[in-house]
């Protein structure tokens, strides 16, 4: 999908689309005041936001701790610890095809798993054991985005760090390949996952941890969906790269030379796709 930089002056018409009994969880609401996207065009919002059908393509690959901790923004937020002085990286590719009141984008959302102000930092057990780590959640420190629009409300609302670039996301031969491409021209990431694998229902609702204005925020990201898992546990013990096994590709750019600091294993420790899925992000607390 190519970059929209036209921001419409109407919301979308679109509730009919999100009956599924999934979305009766959420109570809508706007926010305090509607959001200026420009001089002419403000829109009051309902949230939480809600995204139906949304297919979704997940790499979870190992990186360097250090970098990973460079990259948080505020002291607090500490990066879930694997072995061997290493970190998580997540990459997650979504065609949102319908959205609450916003025309259709795709997104990639690049985090970090973190905690803040850990008292108790264990390598692995805060992904594995979520709910008994109420300060686990997820760090987005890169988030390409097809709509201007989007890339507004994320930074104005979540001090989310998008950026307006191409992202083109294709299903062929069995693999999901989502290409972000910058305004330069430059192809700077291709994740390459597996459409098929060992089908796993996911429920999830996580706490999403920005920074706006200095001041540390937390927002809820609830998703449901059933999605096919691809895993690779020896990546904690086995760093050779084999022919063809390499999903994650990093081209040219500035982003990439940021994703390239990251000292990222190209082969991933696990995946995820599925075609369709429910999901939501709310208004920070």
């Amino acid at each position: 999908m190519k970059a929209n930089n036209n921001i419409s002056p109407e919301l979308l018409d679109n509730s009919k689309d999100f009956s599924d009994k999934y979305f009766t969880r959420f109570k809508l609401r706007t926010a305090p005041a509607p959001l200026q996207l420009n001089d002419d065009i403000a829109k009051d919002y309902l949230f939480p936001t809600l995204y139906g059908d949304v297919s979704c393509a997940i790499g979870i690959f190992l990186c360097d701790f250090a970098a990973a901790k460079a990259l948080l923004p505020h002291p607090d937020m500490v990066p879930v610890k694997m072995p061997g002085g290493r970190a998580i990286v997540t990459f997650s590719c979504y065609e949102y095809k319908k959205v609450l009141g916003v025309a259709p984008y795709n997104e990639i959302a690049m985090t970090i798993p973190i905690q803040v102000s850990p008292t108790f930092n264990p390598p692995l057990l805060p992904l594995l054991m979520e709910k008994k780590f109420p300060k686990f959640g997820y760090h987005v420190f890169h988030m390409p985005v097809t709509s201007l629009e989007n890339q507004i409300r994320g930074r104005k609302i979540w001090g989310l760090p998008k950026v307006v670039d191409d992202i083109d996301i294709q299903v062929e031969n069995a693999t999901s390949t989502t290409i972000a491409t910058d305004a330069k021209g430059n192809e700077y990431f291709r994740l390459s996952v597996p459409t098929s694998g060992t089908a796993q229902t996911f429920d999830v609702q996580s706490n999403l941890y920005s920074v706006l204005n200095d001041q540390l925020l937390t927002s809820q990201t609830c998703f449901n969906g059933t999605f096919n898992v691809n895993k690779t546990m020896n990546r904690l013990w086995n760093n050779k790269v084999e022919d063809n096994k390499e999903a994650l590709e990093l081209g040219n750019g500035k982003y990439a030379d940021k994703l390239k600091n990251l000292k990222i294993d190209p082969v991933p420790f696990q995946t995820r796709y599925t075609p369709s899925m429910n999901a939501c992000f709310d208004l920070p607390k």
